[in-house]
């Protein structure tokens, strides 16, 4: 069973701690990383990815996107953007990075594929080339209902049909149908609030306050009002000392895990609404943590070069660093990435990434060999045709030899019977 890990990481060089969730054994701390909020994501549980906050024009990873193995504490791959990258986050195939830019611009990159390129993408452009020339804009939707800046958003499960909730620098958190393109409901806090999880089976949402306070809001349940927090607002979950920066939920829903700015993650039991365990980073507030399932391999007990080449028995190398600019005019703008499918939604893949290119060039190779090698696909189809006919026949004929024996027993059978029937006359 793969083990569920709280990752943590500060805007101080403090690094990324990590620990197992139902245990609080430490595992490996990974190095080097100064991420700012919503900064650091997991690639489909194969590595983890992080912007940094840019320091200085000195500081060598000022403004880039760094990779950690597993494996190993150190910083493998360093990608440097054209511009800064903030917030920053992957699809669950693990197949592309999509991160803000400090400009306001979103970058979108395939992650390494079969022919071994990465490349960028504006992310409304790639939704739909068809109609691009005739869209009039080039997004689906467009919310305008806050009124100052949006801190987190947070997305459910269902594809189109899901829901959207929002947090907003104007103490409300507004739930959005992706299908209706409309708000559902709005939730008005009496703090700030600078994070959202969403409960597994989306009854209710949790929102992290600059107040200290976790709220816990319903999602479709009854207007109810509660005289401590407002209407929608079930509950609280208080004891941070400063504000919560960070939430994230255990895969089944019966954890929730917060950080703070006083250094502190607190695992919460979502039934008792108690704290169950308690990690310290090492220094600094937090402004980032995950729950993600470990590779089966990994063991915090394991050494890190045994880790290492089991990682590679597995296949699980790093991908080369991200592109710094967009592909050219000239080149393909056609190409995709297949994916596989996949049976858990938690599982690595293990179908490849085939691009568009490199599908191309297999159909030319199976063109450029002919009639010769359709001809000999025909003389295997007759072969195995002509195999099957025999082994009927066969059968045929033994179905046909047994009905003749049985006709002919019966039939001595009536004939000795009349004669004994004549001779007791």
């Amino acid at each position: 069973m793969e083990t569920e890990v709280v990752i943590a990481s500060s805007p101080t060089d403090a690094g990324i701690s990590c620990w197992d969730l139902h245990t609080g054994a430490e595992h490996l701390r990974y190095k080097s990383c100064a991420s700012p909020s919503h900064g650091l994501t997991s690639v489909a549980g194969r590595f983890l990815a992080s912007s940094q906050i840019r320091e200085s024009k000195s500081s060598s990873s000022s403004g880039s996107i760094l990779y950690w193995s597993w494996s190993k504490p150190q910083v493998e791959v360093r990608s440097f953007p054209a511009e800064p990258i903030k917030p920053l986050v992957s699809n669950s195939q693990g197949t592309y990075i999509a991160g803000g830019g400090v400009s306001g611009d979103i970058y979108f990159w395939e992650v390494k594929g079969e022919d071994g390129s990465v490349r960028v993408w504006s992310l409304f452009l790639i939704f739909d080339d068809a109609r691009r020339e005739e869209m009039k804009h080039l997004f689906e939707y467009s919310f305008h209902e806050h009124s100052l800046r949006v801190t987190d958003v947070k997305t459910g499960y269902g594809g189109s049909n899901a829901i959207i909730v929002s947090a907003s620098e104007d103490r409300t958190c507004k739930v959005w149908s992706l299908s209706k393109g409309k708000i559902l409901r709005n939730v008005v806090f009496p703090s700030i609030i600078d994070a959202i999880s969403l409960d597994p089976g989306e009854h209710v949402f949790y929102a992290g306050g600059r107040d200290g306070k976790i709220y816990i809001a319903g999602l479709n349940s009854p207007v109810t009002s509660n005289s401590n927090y407002g209407l929608h607002i079930v509950g609280a979950l208080s004891e941070h000392s400063k504000g919560v920066t960070c939430l994230a939920s255990s895969a089944d829903g019966f954890l929730l895990v917060s950080g703070s700015e006083d250094g502190m993650i607190r695992v919460w039991d979502t039934r008792t609404r108690n704290i169950i365990r308690v990690f310290r980073h090492t220094k600094g507030p937090v402004n980032n943590v995950l729950v993600i399932r470990q590779p089966k391999y990994i063991n915090p007990r394991t050494s890190a070069s045994s880790l290492a080449s089991a990682a590679r028995r597995q296949g699980l190398t790093l991908p080369p660093p991200l592109e710094k600019f967009a592909n050219s005019p000239d080149e393909n703008p056609y190409v995709k990435v297949l994916i596989g499918p996949q049976t858990l939604p938690n599982q690595l893949l293990d179908s490849p990434y085939i691009s568009v290119q490199t599908m191309e060039a297999q159909i030319k190779e199976l063109q450029q060999q002919g009639s010769s090698a359709a001809a000999e696909v025909d003389v295997e189809r007759l072969k195995s045709e002509q195999l099957r006919s025999v082994q009927m026949i066969q059968q045929w004929k033994k179905m046909y030899e047994n009905l003749h024996q049985f006709c002919v027993s019966e039939l001595l059978e009536g004939s000795q019977t009349e004669s004994a029937n004549r001779q007791n006359l």
